[in-house]
């Protein structure tokens, strides 16, 4: 077959096609073959007819979107394991299902192997892969896999090519085949949990049905698909919930009796444990004027929960409780997290007691702890709490409120003396109907009672602390540290642009960032100032090593107010319980054990959580606002990328994506310094905090992904004329 055209070269040979492909990067299809040679006009269904010899004779194969490779090439998508890392410290893989004759490819992968969620060598991954040389490719993780499974959560549905499965992780954008057989009873639209199996050299990838999770159309698979796809258990063991059932309240021996204190839980109306109850009265010591006594008693689940017995595995492998839309995920079976450490208003309870003294200004004199029983004088919530204050509520027992509001001044003015970190993180609640469709998104409130309740928390969470550093026991300490110098660094170079020198050259202090706070409020930037602070941030961790608690401004911190649902509390009263001789149930009932391992696995499981709330949540909204596509709204940029902008839609919590090719026409700038994307022919930008109206393109509530489209350049300013706004005083 060759030509005899003198304007074109000559047809290229069967040889010339297969080295083009051996040595081209990806898969090929016959536009990329016809192009390269030249190949035009009629020329172009001799083309096909070769092509088709080659796939028969077994020298070509195709795979999806009909383009072509040599036999042996790796699928777009394929499982693949970790070998080591090469010479330049990068991680290599195989894949994990090779028949060839020749050695498997070599696969270089693209990830940060300090991520948590990075696999480690050995371990397995899920990734779509790239050919870059005759046997070797480039990958990017799209999903770590469980050493001892390689599963994955997806919608089953039945199209006209037969069964697929869409993945509800929005990274993993190929469908799966799942033929009939491998379909067991899923019905169209179930959320399930398959089986990756081994790769096919063309086509989609495929998988097997293991089990059903929710039903098709079921309202709160927002949640269930959250929690499977972080992987939080679910169910206790057999063991767990044994042990539950047998436990018993402990009787007054070798306790105080604090059943006459009117100690009161103050929780949100929908609340359903309650593990810490308050107490406060003005000192009657004359040498304290002004002063007052608190008692913070909190429920005492190291009588329950012994070390290293099955509420204890229990416990330690959740790390905490999980708090969805429409359920809880305790951290404790029921028999405890409801009952027997619910502080519930007239029933004898098991307590842990930090007994304070403070001064007029909040200045801590003393502090005592001690096992006891008490009794709770009433269930409150913050909303009844408040308006008693304000006079509006007359079936709160008299004499309660008001000396705990003046205790919490009291520890105000020692909180401002201390200068933390004021930043506004804003919450919403999801409230859902009876069906689990969402009925309203509001704003959660945030009220004095509130910030009172946290005050005596962190007053108690101090006093833990110091209690077990001043007997040298080994403590789970809530670190939170001064953030990276790079990262602040950016900062100071996006509020220099704004019109604000933040302080260089010196230790930084909370107050510095208060400074920028203020000097931003009441101007354009202030949510802007607000997101970059918290951004610049180190993420606050759990650690056997005391590195102090930046945000608090505080020396030493610790956990110790909610055992009901945090595992570093637990241990935090184990070593109360240890060092100041209270009973059993102490730190080294099981032995010696290795505090830093689990510091970071709790850590993890914190991450863990608030992933599958943020996971949850975006579903639950995404469902909400799928039937409004194609409605605006106002939205603020809350995050900027090379390939769009990601915005929040206002009084929604909901964020999507607003894809590049949305915005205006022209070559934009990622300033990952800046937070910005800049158009470099117009020079406007768009950065972190802008407004900007949007129109919604697409709604997703499998993955929880909206897609949006920018509507108004409101956001839109001149990058050589940045805005600046004058000094206003923040108000407190």
């Amino acid at each position: 077959m060759v030509r005899q055209s003198k304007k074109n070269p000559p047809f290229p040979s069967r040889d010339a096609i297969l080295e083009f492909l051996r040595t081209s990067t990806g898969r090929i299809g016959k536009r990329d073959i016809a192009r390269a040679f030249g190949i035009a006009g009629p020329d172009r269904e001799i083309l096909k007819s070769l092509l088709k010899d080659m796939e028969k004779d077994g020298a070509v194969e195709r795979s999806r979107g009909r383009r072509l490779a040599l036999p042996g090439a790796l699928p777009e998508i394929v499982t693949v394991e970790v070998t080591g890392l090469d010479r330049d410290g990068e991680p290599e893989a195989r894949p994990v299902d090779w028949s060839g004759e020749q050695p498997p490819p070599r696969i270089k992968l693209s990830i940060n192997p300090r991520e948590k969620n990075a696999p480690g060598i050995g371990e397995r991954a899920v990734a779509r892969v790239r050919r870059i040389g005759p046997t070797l490719y480039e990958g990017k993780v799209l999903k770590r896999l469980d050493p001892d499974s390689e599963r994955l959560l997806g919608v089953y549905f039945v199209g006209p090519g037969g069964g697929r499965l869409r993945p509800t992780d929005r990274r993993m954008r190929t469908e799966f085949v799942v033929s009939a057989e491998h379909a067991g009873t899923a019905r169209n639209g179930d959320i399930v949990s398959a089986e990756i199996l081994p790769a096919r050299r063309s086509g989609l990838p495929c998988a097997r049905i293991l089990e059903k999770i929710a039903d098709a159309g079921d309202a709160r698979s927002a949640s269930v698909i959250a929690l499977h796809t972080r992987g939080i258990p679910i169910e206790f063991s057999a063991d767990a919930i044994r042990q539950s059932r047998t436990v018993h309240p402990p009787s007054l021996a070798g306790r105080v009796d604090l059943r006459d204190m009117p100690l009161v839980t103050i929780d949100d109306q929908d609340a359903r444990d309650f593990d810490d109850a308050v107490w406060a009265e003005p000192d009657s010591d004359p040498n304290n004027r002004g002063g007052f006594r608190l008692a913070v008693a909190i429920a005492d689940v190291g009588h329950y929960v012994r070390p290293g017995d099955a509420l204890d595995r229990a416990a330690r492998e959740r790390g905490n409780s999980v708090y969805l839309p429409d359920r809880v995920v305790p951290m404790l079976p029921e028999r405890l997290s409801n009952d027997l450490c619910s502080l519930r208003p007239g029933e004898d309870r098991a307590c842990l007691v930090a007994h304070m003294w403070i001064d007029a200004e909040g200045r801590k004199l003393r502090h005592r702890f001690e096992r006891a029983l008490m009794r709770s004088a009433a269930r409150l919530t913050y909303a009844a709490v408040e308006d008693s204050r304000q006079g509006g509520r007359l079936d709160i027992p008299a004499g309660i409120v008001e000396p705990l509001y003046a205790a919490f001044a009291a520890l105000r003015r020692a909180r401002d003396r201390r200068a933390t970190l004021d930043l506004e993180i804003e919450e919403r609640r999801v409230v859902l109907r009876e069906d689990g469709l969402i009925e309203r998104i509001e704003p959660r409130p945030h009220f004095d009672s509130h910030r009172l309740i946290e005050e005596f928390m962190i007053a108690a969470n101090v006093a833990a602390a110091e209690a077990i550093e001043e007997r040298r026991l080994p403590c789970m300490y809530r670190v939170h540290e001064r953030p990276d110098p790079e990262k602040v660094d950016n900062l100071r170079e996006v509020l220099a642009g704004l019109g604000f020198r933040l302080a260089k050259g010196q230790v930084m202090r909370p107050s510095h960032f208060n400074g920028a706070l203020a000097w931003a409020n009441n101007t354009p930037h202030l949510r802007l100032v607000n997101d970059l602070v918290l951004r610049s941030q180190a993420q606050a961790v759990y650690s056997p090593e005391n590195k102090g608690h930046f945000g608090l401004a505080l020396v030493r911190y610790a956990h110790f107010t909610s055992p009901i649902r945090r595992y570093s509390d637990i241990l935090v009263h184990r070593a109360l319980i240890t060092g100041l001789d209270l009973g059993e149930g102490g730190l080294f009932a099981e032995g010696p054990f290795d505090m830093e391992a689990v510091a970071d696995h709790i850590s993890g499981t914190e991450r863990r959580a608030a992933a599958a709330e943020r996971d949850a949540v975006n579903r639950y909204v995404t469902a909400f606002l799928a039937q409004r596509v194609g409605a605006t709204f106002r939205a603020r940029i809350s995050g900027v990328s090379r390939f769009g902008l990601f915005v929040s839609l206002d009084g929604l919590g909901a964020d999507g994506l607003v894809p590049i090719r949305s915005l205006p026409a022209d070559s934009y700038r990622h300033d990952a310094a800046r937070h910005r994307l800049e158009a470099q022919g117009s020079r406007r930008y768009y950065s972190l905090g802008d407004i900007v109206d949007v129109r919604l393109d697409e709604a997703d509530p499998v993955t929880g992904s909206l897609i949006l489209h920018l509507l108004s350049e409101r956001a839109g300013r001149s990058a050589s004329r940045p805005a600046r706004a004058s000094v206003h005083k923040r108000r407190r």
